[in-house]
């Protein structure tokens, strides 16, 4: 296809220019769906545009159409334009031209992708290579697009291993990515997207799976990196609060369309559209803990009015707080668990990681516990330990005062019934040719409850219209959803089986506001009317402060700090809980 170029008459300091941009993707019975109508924004030198809104809104399909990274069928570009204006070259009177990356072949496209334009994806365990080290895949980008020797392609990857603070460059640069942490994981991925350095990168929900610290320390990181080379931004996300953060302008998505867009200062501060009212409303407060989210389906409904957008009115304490007569449902004592970091030539453990390291607490019947920490601290080993997924080394762990380690296989097979578990990746937790309508009733069969196959069919019809989700869903695969969709999808499986105890393992971290707040309202009103018992994992100080009773703080598999929710955040006494409430974004 045959590059066109244009003159720019307008700012010097823009690098792309995004016009009328329409993306529609073709379904199983042959019509067309517009998945993306009409976007139009620019992106200038130096400065961050923060594109926000739900899953399944058009964000990153639209980013993804200007490097040609969508499938082409079933997605088709109906109209736009996305002008890349090259400060290299220019007119008589120093004009930048811009070049139409719509218009380009695929060789076109791959002087610009990686080099001058690059992604960071919002999952870098999928984006890694798993199987090639670290440093040979930020090499392999470089020596893609610049002719260099290995050798001064691995001197440039080590000065910015140093750059994007990565410690111990030399020892990352060898390592796999399974064998790093998922924040140098993601430090590696933004090495890759700079490498060359790009006039533009977008950054695609780069840290939604990350703890709060973590997530802090990379915004940082993306800051300081645009200032010191000049490179314009395009972050991603669903959470404003992280937007407030980094952008400079904003625009705000839904269901395809741009309905907001501005200085981020200004959309933020005065949003004046309903859908950005909401989305601003779901984000759980921290000033006050009301008994249900507002949603954006309260603010999209005819007559609703700018009332809404306050927060809810918080509920009494005594409504939240367990009270002195529960009794434990789950008692932990002395609890270790270890992992051997390496072992001997003939496989015994020479070098032992303490995941866990003598834990102790109860999880009182009808309460939800938070558990909050850092990444690699503990948390889901702690939580998975519970349901003897992962096994201890020592201590006990009771249940309704029965322990764990006396249980037959019959009667564990039984308390699986009692005790489920809502996983971190919806990805991973679901099977992918299986629907999802046999997924969420798979348990029933299992244990044999509701053995007629229409009761099993109507339980998970209603089921899925309490997430969310519709009943036209029902024979669908993973692969047709969202990740936010998927997530639900993986909470309604756990709830199929009506448990006494749910181990939420980051089970919002992965939705937008808008979806967490129904989900949080979701698991709240089946605690209120049917008792449940969470345990709540997340690095998301936010959701902890709205669902726990009772927070514990773990670091380094240790609890270096316990108590009711309202004095731990009002009050924190350990320097660690100081450091995670600093770090949470606030617009």
């Amino acid at each position: 296809m045959p590059k066109k170029t244009y003159l720019c008459k307008t700012m010097t300091d823009r690098i792309l220019s995004v016009r009328d941009l329409s993306i529609s993707f073709r379904q199983h019975d042959g019509t067309m769906r517009r998945a993306v109508e009409g976007v139009t924004f620019d992106v200038m030198r130096g400065r961050t545009l923060g594109i926000v809104g739900e899953s399944g809104s058009g964000k990153s399909v639209s980013c993804m159409a200007l490097l040609h990274l969508l499938a082409t069928p079933p997605a088709h570009i109906d109209s736009g334009t996305a002008l890349f204006y090259d400060s290299a070259t220019t007119d008589g009177d120093a004009t930048p031209h811009g070049t139409d990356l719509l218009t380009l072949d695929e060789q076109g496209i791959r002087h610009y992708r990686g080099n001058r334009i690059s992604m960071i994806f919002q999952e870098p365990m999928t984006s890694l290579n798993p199987v090639q080290r670290c440093g040979a895949q930020v090499v392999e980008m470089l020596r893609l697009h610049e002719k260099v020797s290995k050798s001064e392609a691995r001197q440039r990857v080590l000065e910015l291993f140093d750059e994007v603070q990565l410690p111990h460059p030399d020892k990352i640069f060898n390592s796999y990515p399974h064998e790093i942490s998922g924040g140098q994981k993601q430090r590696v991925m933004i090495a890759m997207a700079l490498v060359c350095h790009p006039d533009i990168v977008i950054a695609d929900e780069p840290t939604t799976a990350l703890d709060v610290i973590v997530q802090k320390t990379i915004l940082d990181l993306l800051r300081s990196m645009q200032q010191r080379h000049n490179i314009g931004i395009i972050f991603i996300s669903h959470d404003l609060g992280v937007i407030g953060q980094v952008a400079d302008d904003v625009a705000v998505m839904y269901k395809g369309t741009i309905v907001e867009q501005g200085a981020a200062a200004q959309v933020l501060a005065n949003p004046q559209h309903p859908y950005t009212r909401g989305l601003l409303a779901c984000r759980p407060p921290l000033d006050c803990r009301p008994l249900r989210l507002p949603t954006v389906a309260d603010f999209m409904q005819e007559g609703s009015d700018s009332q809404n957008s306050l927060p809810a009115t918080p509920s009494a304490a005594a409504t939240q707080q367990p009270s002195d007569e529960r009794q434990p449902l789950v008692s932990v004592r002395d609890l270790h668990v270890d992992f051997a970091t390496k072992r001997t030539l003939f496989g015994r453990p020479k070098q032992m990681l303490h995941a866990v390291d003598g834990v102790s607490f109860d999880i009182l019947e009808g309460e939800t516990l938070g558990l909050v920490g850092g990444s690699g601290c503990g948390k889901t080993t702690l939580g998975r330990t519970l349901l003897r997924l992962i096994n201890k080394q020592s201590g006990t762990i009771t249940y309704r005062g029965t322990s764990l380690d006396t249980m037959s296989r019959h009667d564990l097979h039984q308390l699986r019934t009692r005790i489920q578990i809502i996983f971190q990746d919806p990805y991973s937790s679901l099977n992918p040719h299986q629907t999802i309508g046999d997924a969420i009733s798979e348990p029933l069969k299992v244990h044999h409850i509701e053995e007629n196959a229409l009761s099993r069919h109507d339980r998970v019809v209603h089921l899925l219209e309490q997430v969310g989700l519709s009943p036209d869903h029902y024979n669908r695969y993973p692969h047709e959803f969202s990740g936010g969709q998927r997530q639900r999808i993986v909470i309604a499986r756990a709830l199929i089986m009506q448990p006494e105890l749910i181990v939420c393992d980051e089970s919002v971290s992965a939705l937008d506001v808008s979806v967490q707040a129904q989900v949080l309202n979701l698991l709240g009103d089946l605690k209120r009317n049917y008792n449940y018992t969470y345990f709540f994992i997340t690095h998301d100080l936010s959701v902890i402060h709205f669902v726990a009773d009772r927070i514990m703080v773990m670091q380094s598999g240790k609890i270096v700090e316990r108590g009711n929710t309202d004095t731990i955040f009002n009050n924190p006494q350990h320097a660690y809980t100081r450091q995670l409430l600093d770090a949470i974004p606030r617009i």
